[in-house]
């Protein structure tokens, strides 16, 4: 509803269709058919300030040494290519902006380490994963029922690397105003 109201807003749809889609998103049953009420719309997200921010289907990430860094407000794409050599890769979900249900990484990396910070409602599969000389550490997911924010899936092959998905580290102001994570 929020991408058929930013796609008003910008001209994208009159107000008729605006409320046809609406309508139609409210009587929805699946995400398809939620998805079929903007499949000809661009993807957008909108940041604390009410800003909009186009949301790319693929961004790419291709690096020899040194290390990549992905935190705070940012946009979740629908799919990622990760390609490096001896590079460390940290994305931090904790303030993206997520606007699907699913995020794949297609990999091609040779050491380094690819460490991804969740949040809660994430998870994370890589039983499309080939590993040579590495390792994982995911720890479980939530139970049946939990709410599922976004499932990333990895695949392609890893070598002589490690992938690490952790939740968010508690920071001392947080920890003496007990605020939660």
């Amino acid at each position: 509803m929020e991408v058929l109201r930013i796609a008003a807003g910008d001209g994208r749809l009159t107000a008729v269709e605006l409320d046809q889609r609406l309508d139609a998103a409210l009587s929805a049953r699946t995400l398809g058919e939620l998805a079929g009420l903007t499949a000809d719309l661009p993807r957008v997200a909108a940041t604390p300030s009410g800003a909009t921010v186009e949301v790319k289907d693929v961004v790419r990430i291709d690096q020899e040494g040194g290390s990549v860094r992905r935190d705070g407000r940012w946009a979740v794409p629908r799919r990622m290519e990760l390609r490096s050599s001896w590079c460390d890769v940290t994305l931090d979900f904790t303030d993206a902006m997520i606007t699907q249900d699913t995020l794949r990484f297609d990999m091609d990396m040779r050491g380094g380490t690819l460490r991804l910070v969740t949040r809660p409602g994430m998870t994370v599969n890589t039983d499309s994963l080939s590993m040579s000389y590495g390792k994982t550490r995911i720890p479980r997911g939530a139970g049946p029922g939990a709410p599922n924010a976004l499932q990333v899936e990895l695949v392609g092959h890893m070598a002589y690397g490690r992938v690490v998905v952790r939740a968010p580290q508690r920071t001392f102001r947080r920890w003496i105003l007990r605020t939660p994570e």
